[in-house]
């Protein structure tokens, strides 16, 4: 099985470049607008997009993305409106991988083999579900390989060795590296830990390695980008938009334009890496 993701990292590794992963909410900070910003992302040089799902109680999201998953809630994003989002994404993009991110009460309440066979149809290429431990793999991540998507795992700073094997057992597509420890947009992340870390998970796995939490600057992206296969900003995006809403939290004319100029300067910095690393 290969997947878009799978087809991705080829491409990048061809290209001698790590990749660009953005992170959004679904439907923030309502479902149009949420659309119009997917789509401008693989335009700005987004590799991989990572959409979240939103839910009311979320364990890994910090303040800016707990924000935007209520945001959304509000203007009545539900899972099933997410999957039509990557279906009405897919209708003009077949390349870009898609990874639903969140957590696993909404697809619980959904119906797993539901969900997974409407996900699969709509153009989902992965999962990564926070709340979902290696010890629960039969409850979505061993389905979801079976459906034919990548089920991505997070490691972190606290994951050592003898944990590692577990977390990576049922791992496809990538790993995502957890690069503070804490929530979402928390610290900052450093490039010098950040790059043992990738060293360590790479003795144990083949799989690419992106990196995550504590990403917002175009300077840190390529830092991260020269450590890794990738560099997963989600917190930065968030505050753009966030930051180009009206009063009443709502969208502007400047809304898709404020995520998708800052998601190409640091596009822009994660393709500047390997300059930088030669």
């Amino acid at each position: 099985m290969t997947t878009r993701i799978d087809a991705r990292f080829a491409e990048l590794k061809k290209q001698d470049r790590s990749a660009f992963v953005t992170f959004v909410m679904s439907g923030d900070p309502d479902p149009k607008t949420s659309l119009d910003i997917v789509k401008a992302l693989p335009k700005a040089g987004a590799d991989i997009i990572e959409l979240g799902m939103p839910f009311t109680d979320p364990m890994a999201d910090g303040p800016s993305i707990q924000a935007a998953g209520l945001r959304a809630l509000k203007a009545g994003m539900t899972l099933r409106k997410t999957l039509e989002m990557v279906r009405g994404f897919r209708q003009d993009d077949d390349a870009t991988p898609i990874v639903l991110m969140g957590y696993y009460n909404p697809i619980y309440i959904y119906g797993v083999d539901k969900f997974l066979t409407d996900a699969k149809a709509a153009g989902v290429d992965g999962l990564i579900i926070v709340d979902l431990p290696p010890e629960e793999d039969a409850e979505l991540c061993l389905p979801a390989m079976k459906a034919g998507l990548n089920f991505i795992r997070l490691a972190t700073p606290t994951t050592d060795d003898k944990r590692l094997p577990a977390v990576l057992a049922n791992t496809s597509g990538f790993v995502y590296y957890v690069a503070i420890t804490g929530i979402t947009g928390a610290a900052a992340a450093d490039s010098k830990s950040v790059g043992e870390a990738v060293k360590r998970i790479k003795r144990h796995t083949e799989l690419p390695v992106c990196v995550g939490f504590g990403i917002r600057t175009p300077e840190t992206a390529r830092a991260i980008a020269e450590r890794a296969n990738g560099a997963v900003v989600g917190t930065a995006l968030v505050d753009a938009l966030s930051g180009s809403l009206d009063a009443e939290g709502r969208a502007t004319p400047k809304t898709v334009g404020a995520v998708a100029d800052l998601a190409a300067a640091l596009a822009h910095g994660v393709r500047g890496a390997k300059q930088a690393a030669e």
